[in-house]
């Protein structure tokens, strides 16, 4: 009998995140910098908004970083996680490749987000702060956010984008559930918030904006701390757990892969997926491509510039180098919100330009379409964002039955899509577009681009 799924036990939880800073050729990232000085910045102007242990985590170029006992029990409620066989997509699919996902739906919240929504909730308690505040896109990062402040007796406010707060209103059911509170941005509780709506009433938001107005808030109350669902490094090595199991799984399952993908936003679940398996290619281990897949509304990788830039819209935060859109570019209102963000990780970023990713973007519906086929085969109905992986290894896996060619597929299934059924009825409905970025926009968001290339 063919094994399907591949297990680890509690006891095999990673002990260490993995911080590909330590691999990467050509010396370490690049610094945020000081938006006023343009100087890196300081560990008391990172304080204002981070405790002293992510202060170390982002700035660290140590390969393993050790995981907190109490972090590591809460995460053995949901990890490992299992890898799958698709052994059924690839029979529809008559392939001779081989396709497997690593499914993070079964966490609490129903994605990956909560492997650091609670180690920034637990260093933010350790630091004294009694309550949390954040944006969100879909609410996927937003819902892990209120689940780690429940698990720490701390409140949440969560700042999330008009549109998907509009389109998902059970995710912001669950953030209420957990006893936070969810505001739709732009909103009139900020003066960033106030500022948008009253140049355009109808602003569907974006998560830059959302950032602003959840920095705003954070920087007129100590009491709050600011914690964010990507692009951070040290919000990419939380996720790394994903990939450390996934090494581990794919040993059990006596094969490597060939390629690995994942959905790309700001990086997070790319960056845990396939950060282990490229560090270890960087260390002399064996060759594997990896794929970063974006949506055609927000092409941050394959149509953005290499800048330093804002992470939110009002340019309340620090700089950083990273391939960005603009921080002013407010992407049409597709269904995978936690994919629309104008910037990704600088590390994510950095493994792009230096060709050890590669980058593709895709529409919405060509997506939707893989996500019915995936449910129809294989039972689970992924999230939006996660069908953009899901979209490429199908195509990949085509690729191989057209050549003739057996190749080891892994892609990240990062979240179910239980929340997210007005997608797919809009899909079914035959009403749902691609909304594809346009080139004028495009421009006119790369003209507020405040600063270019390593400067």
């Amino acid at each position: 009998m063919r094994r399907t799924k591949f297990l680890l036990g509690e006891e095999d939880t990673p002990t260490h995140w993995y911080n590909l800073a330590a691999d990467l050729p050509g010396g370490p990232l690049h610094a945020a910098l000081n938006p006023a000085t343009r100087e890196p910045l300081t560990r008391a102007e990172m304080a204002a908004t981070m405790p002293e242990p992510l202060i170390d985590q982002e700035l660290s170029t140590a390969r393993e970083i050790e995981i907190p006992e109490e972090v590591r029990r809460i995460y053995t409620m949901w990890r490992p996680s299992p890898l799958v066989r698709a052994h059924r997509l690839e029979r529809a699919l008559d392939t001779p490749a081989r396709i497997y996902y690593k499914y993070e739906g079964g966490a609490p919240t129903g994605s990956h987000k909560p492997n650091t929504g609670v180690p920034q909730a637990y260093y933010n308690k350790l630091a004294g702060r009694t309550g949390l505040v954040t944006e969100t896109g879909a609410g996927q990062w937003g819902s892990a956010a209120a689940l780690g402040a429940a698990f720490f007796g701390m409140t949440a406010t969560v700042f999330m984008v008009k549109v998907s707060h509009q389109q998902k209103p059970y995710r912001r059911a669950l953030m209420e559930t957990y006893g936070s509170e969810c505001v739709a941005s732009p909103s009139t509780r900020t003066a960033v918030g106030r500022k948008i709506l009253a140049d355009d009433p109808d602003s569907p938001g974006s998560l830059g904006i959302a950032t602003s107005e959840a920095l705003e808030t954070a920087a007129g109350d100590p009491s709050l701390g600011y914690v964010l669902g990507s692009a951070a490094n040290h919000v990419l090595l939380h996720q790394t757990v994903i990939g450390q199991e996934a090494v581990r799984q794919m040993e059990l399952a006596e094969d490597h892969p060939d390629i690995v993908i994942g959905c790309a936003g700001g990086g997070s679940n790319l960056a845990g997926l396939a950060f282990p398996f490229l560090g270890a290619r960087l260390r002399g281990g064996r060759p594997v491509r990896i794929i970063a897949v974006e949506p055609a509304a927000c092409p941050t990788l394959t149509r953005g510039t290499i800048a330093y830039d804002y992470a939110d819209s009002a340019g309340l935060g620090p700089l950083f180098r990273m391939h960005t859109l603009g921080h002013g570019f407010v992407p049409p209102p597709v269904h995978a919100g936690g994919l629309r963000a104008h910037g990704i990780g600088p590390a994510v970023s950095r493994a792009v330009e230096d060709g050890l990713i590669e980058a593709t973007a895709v529409g919405q519906v060509a997506c939707l379409e893989a996500g019915v086929r995936f449910a129809r085969t294989e039972g689970i109905l992924p999230a939006p964002e996660s069908t953009h992986a899901l979209r490429v290894a199908i195509d990949e896996a085509l690729r191989c039955r057209a050549e003739g060619r057996s190749r080891a597929i892994l892609f990240g299934l990062s979240g179910h899509g239980h929340f997210d059924l007005a997608a797919y009825q809009k899909y079914a409905a035959g009403e749902l577009t691609d909304g594809e970025a346009d080139s004028h926009g495009l421009a006119l968001a790369a003209a507020g681009i405040p600063g270019a290339g390593g400067a």
